[in-house]
């Protein structure tokens, strides 16, 4: 335990603008929203070890099989956070992340659940505050209904969609894949991709928050 534990960033606030301290060199600083047991953290950090991954989890039983993933592999580029995605702002400084990962996150079904969703706008506008300019949204989901909300709610919020796909392992499997998603894929669920890359957006006051 106390090995994982040093993979644990218990300070998050204080680290605000200096996280790339934690790798010297890093040419990137990547955030993951809701790492789940680290599947997919390990193995994309594992791949970009001159990239600083930062995973952020809120259920302690999942982040802890996910630091001991991590420290099997002696990562020294992977890093977790236990915290509310609505705190992203309040320790990295704007223009500090480069790519924001979301990845199967729950689709709150009911239309009074809607601002619960990590691509309603309220927290598209979170990331847009620390996002880099040009940075980037990569979303993936099993839920139908969630990547078409999800689709025409992104760009209403300044962010350009690419590599927009309802079936990414159409042709066998396409890159990284989390627990979950593995499962969807030997099951033949399709899984829903895109990117959204952020564009200059003029700000507006009394901004809704989650």
């Amino acid at each position: 335990m106390e090995r994982c534990e040093a993979y644990q960033i218990k300070d998050p606030y204080e680290r605000k603008g200096q996280w790339r301290a934690l790798l010297d060199g890093a040419r990137a600083l990547r955030v993951e929203l809701g790492c789940g047991k680290g599947r997919f953290t390990v193995e994309t950090a594992k791949a970009e070890p001159d990239v600083l991954f930062i995973a952020v989890e809120k259920v302690p039983d999942a982040m802890v099989v996910a630091m001991e993933r991590a420290a099997r592999e002696g990562l020294r580029n992977v890093f977790f956070v236990d915290a509310d995605v609505n705190q992203l702002p309040e320790f990295f400084a704007p223009g500090e992340v480069d790519r924001i990962y979301i990845n199967f996150c729950d689709p709150w079904p009911k239309s009074n659940q809607a601002k619960r969703r990590l691509t309603h706008g309220n927290f598209l506008r979170l990331y847009r505050k620390v996002l880099t300019e040009g940075g980037q949204i990569w979303f993936k989901s099993d839920n139908a209904k969630l990547f078409a909300f999800s689709r025409e709610e992104i760009p209403c919020f300044g962010f350009a969609l690419s590599e927009v796909t309802d079936d990414l392992h159409a042709d066998g499997p396409q890159g990284v894949m989390t627990d979950y998603e593995a499962k969807f894929y030997e099951l033949g669920t399709p899984i829903h991709r895109l990117v959204a890359t952020m564009q200059p957006m003029e700000q507006t006051e009394n901004e809704e928050q989650p």
